[in-house]
């Protein structure tokens, strides 16, 4: 809805429930219901009250004798057997504060008094293991959380935490050496090159178990900072983020900081084991590991030969960043399997009597099955995401109505194979595994990101060709026609799909709404023409698809998307 519309709407609530916390806002943005009475010509707000007591009666009446241009009959009415508050807006005022609001822009909301600090860490691949398809969730939704927080004018810091530790890069070590790669090589491919040294020297443990001995060695040499191969290590990893963020940059994502797990090596550890030993929390296993006892299990928090695990580092990093950001929120966004890494996380912090372990959220995903080229080759992503811009450029230039110039200069067909990917994700549930299909993907008459990118190239082509200017001033009485009122109904809906996804971190929330209104613009645009029509009425229905173009776009970047004008 209108930000005019919207500030009434929450006073007036605020008022009524004799509250006007951050907690009641949020209530408020992501539970408010937009309806449309045709019959007395009004938009009908409703708002579920919730269980504590409010003197609703009493309130009501001293809010409703408060006039204003907007919102009146307020009244509890019973939906679905539930007290609901109840707000009209007549519908005039209604669309005409609706489409001015989006004349330039889509409104920003803010959702408490004060921004909050987000840190939100997504992608992390390990760098001795192919960028593959797997990751690709992570990215696309950790890039998503990030976009959200910023929309409601959160304060966040992106993070892409790469795992470059662990003994298995002592097998990378190993296998780079026996393979004799060259600096060419890896400058030119280090990612591919670091996995095929890896599995070449993990194949080679079969016939000589001598190998995993050696491989543990360089890790622990490395981890102490004692080894020559310590600094050809620094190489690789500058290597590898120039390759990452290639990838990175073709998917439209940033990152505000890389940080490394190699930063909390056994040498920067001490300090959070000496805390866990003033705490009585270690214990020697019989295997000799340093380990905490959490919830009947005991979790090796250092190796026999001193060196460090998974778990150790990530408690590490959380303390440190929270000492450097001071975050009121941080964000992991990880697959499903890793649910128990994050709960025994939690624990330890909890145990170490860290006050604000309850800030950390494992945002879990399910896994994309079958999601490989069509040949059914198992890839890295780039591979796929090479077949996916192919795909597109095809189907482009097999297209009668094509209107871009289909070459390798033209990133037209990756905008869009890429918008395919993203949105296919999206209306899936976040926890939810699923199947890849191609077909499905890429068909532009089904809800697909092709799709989204279509209803806006026409609407960027209709403000184009129209030979109508764009007017900033909004008469409602020339837009009387009953789908200009479904438009209207749709487009006051887009900041509650923004909240209600934002609360829950799911996607296909905002996804669907995107659908909803590329639907309902189509059906406008067929319905209300606008060349070759009266001026007054023709600048009217521009303002009209002004504001469909404007909000669609908002989704599309708040996705993660690119909004093309042509296609």
């Amino acid at each position: 809805m209108s930000a005019a519309v919207r500030s009434v709407l929450h006073d007036k609530v605020a008022k009524v429930l004799r509250s006007g916390t951050s907690n009641d806002i949020n209530f408020i943005a992501s539970h408010l219901v937009l309806r449309l009475n045709t019959d007395a010509n009004m938009f009908c707000f409703l708002l579920p009250l919730r269980t504590r007591e409010y003197d609703v009666q009493n309130d009501i009446h001293d809010a409703s004798h408060q006039t204003d241009d907007f919102v009146n009959n307020i009244r509890v009415v019973k939906e679905s057997s539930k007290d609901t508050l109840a707000f009209e807006v007549p519908r005039n005022e209604f669309i005409k504060s609706l489409l001015l609001n989006s004349v330039e822009n889509v409104f920003r909301p803010k959702l408490s008094n004060s921004e909050k600090k987000v840190v939100v860490e997504f992608s992390s691949p390990n760098i001795a293991k192919p960028f593959h398809v797997g990751h690709l969730r992570s990215t696309i939704l950790g890039n998503y959380i990030a976009n959200l927080n910023s929309f409601v004018q959160n304060d966040v810091k992106k993070i892409n935490y790469l795992g470059d530790w662990g003994t298995q890069f002592g097998y990378v070590q190993l296998g780079i050496d026996l393979c004799n790669v060259s600096k060419e090589s890896m400058e030119a491919n280090p990612i591919k090159e670091l996995y095929k040294a890896y599995v070449h020297a993990n194949t080679l443990t079969k016939d000589d178990p001598t190998i995993a001995d050696k491989a543990r060695e360089i890790f622990k040499q490395l981890e102490n900072g004692e080894s020559e191969n310590f600094t050809r290590w620094e190489t690789y990893k500058k290597y590898t983020i120039e390759e990452l963020q290639k990838i990175y940059a073709r998917l439209g994502v940033t990152f505000d900081e890389y940080h490394w797990e190699s930063t909390y090596n056994a040498k920067a550890v001490n300090n959070l084991i000496s805390k866990m030993e003033q705490l009585r929390l270690l214990e020697t296993d019989a295997e000799n590991r340093k380990v905490v006892s959490i919830k009947k299990m005991r979790v090796p928090i250092i190796k026999s030969d001193g060196s460090t695990l998974y778990i150790t580092r990530d408690i590490a990093a959380a303390i440190d960043r929270f000492n450097k950001y001071n975050f009121d929120h941080m964000y992991y966004v990880v697959d499903s399997g890793q649910t128990e890494h994050f709960n025994k996380l939690v624990e330890i912090l909890k145990l170490m009597k860290e006050p604000w372990m309850d800030r950390l959220t494992h945002v879990k995903f399910g896994k994309i099955q079958g999601m490989s080229t069509r040949k059914g080759t198992a890839v890295f992503l780039d591979d796929f995401l090479d077949e996916m811009r192919n795909v597109m450029q095809e189907k482009q230039i097999q297209s009668p109505t094509t209107k871009v110039n289909v070459d390798v200069s033209n990133h037209t067909s990756d905008i869009l194979g890429i918008s395919a990917v993203i949105v296919n994700d999206f209306k899936q549930r976040r926890q939810k595994d699923y199947q890849f299909d191609w077909d499905t993907a890429l068909d532009v008459k089904g809800d697909t990101g092709v799709k989204m990118q279509y209803v806006h190239c026409r609407l960027s082509n209709l403000e184009k060709n129209c030979n109508v200017k764009l007017v900033h001033e909004c008469d409602p009485t020339l837009l009387m026609e009953p789908v200009v009122d479904e438009v209207a109904l749709v487009l006051g809906k887009f900041e509650e799909s923004v909240f209600k996804s934002y609360q829950t971190l799911e996607p296909c929330i905002l996804t669907i709404y995107l659908f909803a209104l590329c639907n309902v613009t189509n059906k406008a645009i067929k319905l209300l023409r606008v060349k070759g029509e009266p001026t007054d009425v023709a600048s009217q229905r521009l303002l009209l698809f002004h504001a469909c173009k404007n909000v669609l776009a908002q989704g599309m970047k708040l996705l993660g998307i690119q909004p093309l004008d042509k296609m």
